[in-house]
């Protein structure tokens, strides 16, 4: 879909709920909105799109209390600053947008995380993501290396690139609004996703992108959601296996699954972001046995977040709760560069190639 095109249904979406409001008020009712709740006991896997999405459960914001209808006062000054964005061509970050609601005065947001919050509000009354509003993350882009060639159109024109051969050793950085990439054509076999910088760099300085035809994609800790619609379009145009490569934490797991699966806050965009075909290659609990990697103890914070990822839906499976009881057990967590103790060169010579081809990516 065009910039142009997106403009041209985001604007009636927005203002529909505002007219949805009146309506309302005209039949003698209460201004109110429906959302759905948004918690892990709320997601359910939907065997259509075979991601997880919300459930049934809703929860019900009516203007018959003082902070629901501040709550609806604030969506309503949101929509009129979107409204004068989009017809002005302009964009702004979430930050950005924070600190404008200063001015606002019964509409002032307290903390980011409000805004933030609301704008997802606005994504699922308007099944749209929040780059339609022309909203952006505040942080950079992660990066994308390797034989993939892609067309990206900007203010400036649209440019042609090869991820390799026209990109410096940081890669082609992620833009904001992945709508604006066409993917044309690879010479790949997979995709690996990367959790750290280091890792990532080790990859590309080791040849791992030529020797196997890898493309690989910095996650920059938890990705961002371009970062995430990046792969579901790679994989969805292409059917090229997908592989996410992390640190042996729970936290690092939960990156896994909002790649694989969806997070749970944006699971009303999961057929946009999930990619259900994402594999865990690594590292898991029983490489930090079998390899007696470098370690750490497991904090009381760890073992607290890898018992609730036991009762997450996302972690039900056979191979998940093996893993995380080995871990518990074992006391222990070790990170990506910890295979360094084998040498520079063991994590694309002899880790990587063994642990993908027990998943059946490499054959042969």
């Amino acid at each position: 879909m065009s910039k142009k095109d997106l403009d041209a249904r985001a604007l009636p979406q927005l203002l529909g709920i505002a007219q949805g409001w009146y309506d309302q008020m005209k039949q003698g009712e209460i201004p109110s909105i429906r959302l759905p709740t948004r918690t892990k006991l709320n997601i359910a896997f939907d065997e259509a799109s075979e991601v997880w999405k919300y459930g049934e459960k809703e929860s019900l914001r009516a203007a018959n209390t003082e902070k629901s209808a501040i709550h609806l006062l604030k969506m309503a000054y949101v929509i009129a600053f979107i409204k004068q964005q989009i017809r002005e061509d302009r964009s702004s970050t979430l930050r950005e947008l924070y600190y404008i609601t200063e001015g606002w005065k019964r509409a002032k947001f307290e903390t980011q995380d409000e805004s933030n919050y609301l704008i997802e509000d606005l994504e699922i009354l308007s099944d749209l993501q929040r780059e339609a509003f022309h909203l952006r993350p505040e942080e950079d882009g992660a990066s994308i290396f390797g034989p993939i060639r892609l067309k990206e159109s900007t203010r400036r024109g649209d440019r042609v690139l090869h991820c390799q051969d026209d990109v410096g050793e940081a890669g082609y950085q992620i833009p904001n609004n992945m709508e604006s990439v066409e993917f044309l054509d690879h010479e790949a076999k997979m995709v690996i996703a990367i959790e750290t910088g280091g890792m990532y760099a080790r990859l590309i300085e080791n040849g791992f992108d030529r020797e196997e035809k890898a493309i690989l994609v910095h996650l920059k800790g938890q990705p961002a959601r371009s970062t995430r619609r990046l792969l579901h379009m790679i994989n969805e145009k292409f059917q090229l296996p997908v592989v996410v490569f992390t640190d042996g934490d729970p936290w690092s797991y939960r990156i896994f699954a909002s790649v694989a699966y969806g997070a749970i806050k944006s699971a009303h965009m999961s057929e946009l972001l999930a990619t259900p075909q994402a594999q865990f290659i690594g590292v898991q609990p029983s490489d930090i046995r079998d390899y007696n990697l470098p370690s750490d103890k497991l904090s009381q914070q760890d073992v607290d977040a890898l018992k609730a990822e036991l009762t997450d839906p996302r972690f039900n499976t056979d191979y998940w709760k093996q893993q995380i009881h080995l871990q518990i057990d074992l006391g222990l967590k070790s990170e990506q560069q910890a295979f360094a103790a084998r040498g520079l060169d063991f994590v694309t010579r002899e880790y990587l190639p063994r642990r993908l081809a027990e998943m059946g990516v490499l054959k042969g």
